[in-house]
């Protein structure tokens, strides 16, 4: 059985949720930035737009992302929203400092706030506080160690000396908290192939599979969670940023009860950046 109208608003919004994934080793010296703009699509009608602007220095990188929707989705919905994270780059691999989140929709406005320190979130925030729910999967402090933030985790740093554009990108896994819910996100690698921005990169891109478990803060019984645990056709489309050996989404779809969700970029202009260290 399909979810309802309401429940499809939950599958969309819990749908972003994929955009989230593992971080891992990365060379030391990579430093490069990223100015990228997204459309959002739904069943072939855009429905919302984004911005992302990335810079990553040898020790630390900070991220900011912002969005709306628009056409047709704005008649029944308006809505926007922005996030940033900022962290910093410990041997070699991204670490989680500070993360913040504000969506506003329908009159309503959904905020989170989050530190974080070596994986364990110290303090968050988030107004409003979830309903009660004797359903729902309490988050315990358990829950709250060994965790990146979304935005961070959209980081896919890959080690070594070889083509980071690779099968083994998507070996991997991320356990993620967001405020509200405590998930874990797997990758697995499906192919590779090209993609084509409208100004900026162009070239290959590697395709993963993504599969979603929550883990707390959810509940069970919901048919957008449902949904999505069912799902086994969303798909992560991964390009590099120059300077770097750091991938990022270039493109995420995820099926839906009335057609397929895509987010992808329209442009994605990355440069490296320079430094003294980079001119030796």
């Amino acid at each position: 059985m399909s979810p309802s109208w309401l429940e499809l608003r939950s599958v969309l919004r819990a749908a972003a949720a994929v955009l989230a994934l593992v971080s891992s080793g990365a060379t030391a010296r990579a430093q490069g930035k990223l100015d990228a703009r997204y459309t959002a699509s739904l069943a072939g009608i855009p429905v919302g737009k984004g911005a992302w602007v990335l810079d990553i220095t040898e020790d630390q990188y900070t991220a900011a992302a912002s969005g709306s929707t628009t056409g047709l989705l704005r008649v029944f919905a308006s809505g926007q929203g922005t996030s940033a994270a900022r962290g910093i780059t410990s041997n070699g691999q991204p670490v989680s400092g500070t993360y913040a989140s504000t969506i506003s929709a329908d009159k309503k406005t959904d905020e989170v706030r989050m530190l974080i320190n070596a994986g364990t979130v110290k303090e968050y925030v988030v107004e409003p506080p979830s309903p009660p729910n004797p359903d729902r999967i309490p988050i315990t402090d358990a829950h709250k160690r060994g965790v990146t933030d979304p935005m961070t985790a959209s980081l896919i740093r890959i080690s070594g000396t070889g083509d980071p554009l690779s099968p083994e990108a998507c070996q991997r896994s991320s356990s993620v908290f967001d405020g509200r819910m405590r998930y874990d996100l797997q990758l697995a690698y499906k192919r590779m192939d090209k993609v084509k921005a409208e100004k900026g990169y162009q070239g290959p891109v590697v395709v993963c599979s993504i599969y979603f478990s929550p883990v707390a803060g959810y509940i069970p019984d919901r048919a957008a969670i449902k949904y999505l645990i069912a799902q086994r056709d969303m798909e992560l489309w991964l390009a590099p940023i120059a300077g770097t050996r750091v991938l990022v989404p270039f493109l995420v779809s995820v099926p839906t009860p009335i057609g397929l969700a895509v987010l992808e970029a329209t442009q994605f202009v990355s440069t490296v950046r320079s430094t003294a260290a980079n001119v030796k």
